[in-house]
């Protein structure tokens, strides 16, 4: 694909916030905050960093990219929709009977998606072994992404595949956590402490990196340096913000798993229009 400017990648990240606020609100149901946090992450890899073909999306010399914390798929599929795999149109049947857009992603349903996703903590084990396949396939030339939720690393089976990931050396995977410090019950840091997580992922034999996830030059210099890392693993440490974007959103665990009502959505839609109220329109 046709990589963006920087400038364009950012406003293509507000457009796919303004989308995920529609397909919630439409739907009635899902995830606010995680998608609106991830969007740069997400923009950045659709229109940047992975080697993908959307009209072709099986195809053989594909990156790989999982999304673990599955409950934030609006914003893959509102990426995925900019990026061409299908009409932006069908973003609208999120969540309804027999719609290809699930609240989860299901890969049957979608050409595109690359695994199946629900039960938390699975995504980085699927990661080390499509990882370890492409290794046994000598295909060196492609990478494995997988995007994690941090509250999910309460799951003892993220760390088994850390363990996994480490001992055979598995430098084609590179994991994006997003440590958004928010989870359904609230702060991860109430719930189940994470801290130091950098020094964990180091402990268990990772290369890491620690960026701000909203900041696009960031991402993409350290999905850079990670596919240059030889013998280990590359963990990214996204500080992102929660409900980015949208005021009454950010920060607040409350919007985990809520969707905005009618006059929420508009409110939200009009802040990110505006870059909450930085630019103004002749009327207003």
């Amino acid at each position: 694909m046709k990589k963006l400017s920087l400038e364009e990648l950012e406003k293509k990240a507000y457009d796919i916030r303004m989308d995920i606020i529609k397909m919630l609100e439409h739907a009635k149901s899902g995830h606010s905050a995680g998608p609106l946090g991830l969007a740069d992450i997400f923009t950045a890899l659709y229109f940047d960093i992975l080697k993908h073909d959307p009209k072709k999306p099986e195809w053989d010399q594909r990156d790989l990219l999982l999304l673990s914390n599955g409950h934030c798929v609006p914003v893959q599929y509102a990426s995925m929709a900019h990026a061409g795999y299908f009409d932006k149109k069908e973003l609208m049947t999120l969540r309804q009977f027999g719609s290809r857009l699930q609240g989860h992603p299901e890969r049957s349903k979608l050409p595109g998606l690359e695994t199946t996703s629900g039960p938390l903590g699975s995504g980085l084990s699927q990661a080390a072994g499509m990882a370890l396949a492409l290794r046994m396939n000598k295909d060196h030339h492609r990478w494995v992404y997988v995007v994690l939720g941090d509250g999910e690393q309460n799951e003892g089976n993220i760390w088994e595949a850390a363990m996994l990931a480490s001992k055979y050396k598995l430098n084609n995977i590179i994991a994006i956590t997003d440590r958004n410090n928010i989870q359904i019950d609230g702060p991860t840091e109430s719930v189940m402490p994470l801290e130091d997580l950098k020094e964990k992922w180091e402990a268990f034999g990772w290369y890491v990196i620690d960026i701000d996830g909203n900041n696009m030059e960031a991402i993409i210099d350290a999905c850079a340096m990670g596919r240059a890392i030889v013998e280990k693993p590359v963990m990214i440490i996204a500080h992102t913000i929660p409900g980015k974007g949208v005021d009454f959103m950010e920060y607040d665990f409350h919007w985990h798993g809520a969707p905005p009502n009618v006059e929420q959505a508009k409110l939200a839609l009009h802040e990110l229009r505006t870059l909450q109220g930085k630019i103004r329109g002749e009327h207003e």
